[in-house]
């Protein structure tokens, strides 16, 4: 199949986040947010589209809303290209390279030699789902796993997109970790990603020390955790919170990711109200990750 590749440079993350979702109701999988060294380290936001009578009504719908939102941020025209499936995955591999996050992760594309350094190797190929530890959101996500995680723990990740977070969450010692997207092609990508990483997985009940990968939101996981991780745009995480914090055990901590400085009050305010206090904070520029929790808990690390 061929593909549809539409490329914008945004001028600030705030308007990256947004033409984000803009393009994600249009997209085939996750759009992606990349920091591109050839566009000055500024924030490109890329959604592919498949080459067919729909796919291609789909860009008109989608030129047209980034139209609208232009009245809103300076927006410059999207780029569009034509991609065969190999082209897409090339375009990755220009792009993404073997990356330190925290004291002692290593993310390392699937087709790269991980280099022997003594850190828990986390293997990748996001195929064209979100999360490749590139973007400062995945990145603050993957600090406070490390920071937080008990090992033992079980543990959530909503709109698990790559499975980055969850195949990080199992090597760094979860007991049971849960993994669960609305979008068929991240729920593929996770469980590829967890092949790549010799990581048990199944879609009935998460092996000891494996995944339980579901297409679903939250009403696909079943039990209590010990840790959830969100890392999706602000306002979906205020849509989620009434339905994820009653899944938190008596001692769970709540991880949200994916919010802009401008946004983190209002996520604050809403964790209060459902009797959370945040914290940590971990701030990469304009993004932020929230570790919160119930006043009487305290988190590791």
């Amino acid at each position: 199949m061929e593909w549809l590749e539409v490329r914008l440079v945004a001028p600030d993350g705030e308007a990256a986040e947004t033409v984000c979702e803009v393009m994600s109701r249009y997209a085939h999988g996750s759009p992606v947010i990349t920091e591109e060294a050839d566009c000055g380290g500024r924030l490109t936001v890329a959604a592919y589209l498949s080459d067919t009578p729909e796919g291609r009504q789909h860009l008109r719908q989608l030129r047209e809303a980034l139209w609208h939102l232009s009245c809103l941020y300076p927006l410059p025209e999207p780029t569009v290209r034509r991609l065969e499936t190999t082209d897409w995955r090339e375009a990755w591999k220009r792009h993404y390279r073997p990356l330190r996050v925290g004291r002692r992760l290593l993310i390392v594309p699937t087709w790269e030699t991980a280099p022997e350094e003594g850190r828990v190797v986390v293997r990748l190929d996001p195929g064209m789902a979100f999360g490749t530890g590139q973007h400062p959101s995945t990145r603050t996500c993957l600090c406070l796993v490390e920071d937080t995680l008990t090992p033992g723990d079980r543990v959530l990740d909503v709109g698990s997109g790559s499975g980055i977070l969850a195949i990080a969450a199992a090597k760094l010692g979860a007991g049971q970790v849960w993994a669960v997207d609305v979008d068929e092609v991240a729920v593929r990508a996770t469980r590829e990603n967890a092949e790549h990483n010799a990581i048990p997985w199944s879609a009935d009940s998460p092996p000891p020390g494996g995944l339980c990968v579901r297409q679903g939101s939250v009403e696909a996981a079943e039990g209590s955790f010990d840790l959830i991780v969100i890392n999706i745009l602000a306002d979906v995480i205020l849509h989620l919170l009434p339905e994820v914090i009653p899944r938190l055990s008596a001692q769970g901590r709540l991880l949200l990711g994916g919010i802009l400085h401008p946004q983190a009050h209002a996520v604050t305010r809403a964790l209060e109200e459902h009797r959370l206090t945040v914290q940590r904070v971990v701030q990469e520029g304009d993004w932020m990750a929230l570790l919160a929790a119930c006043p009487v808990n305290s988190a590791p690390g």
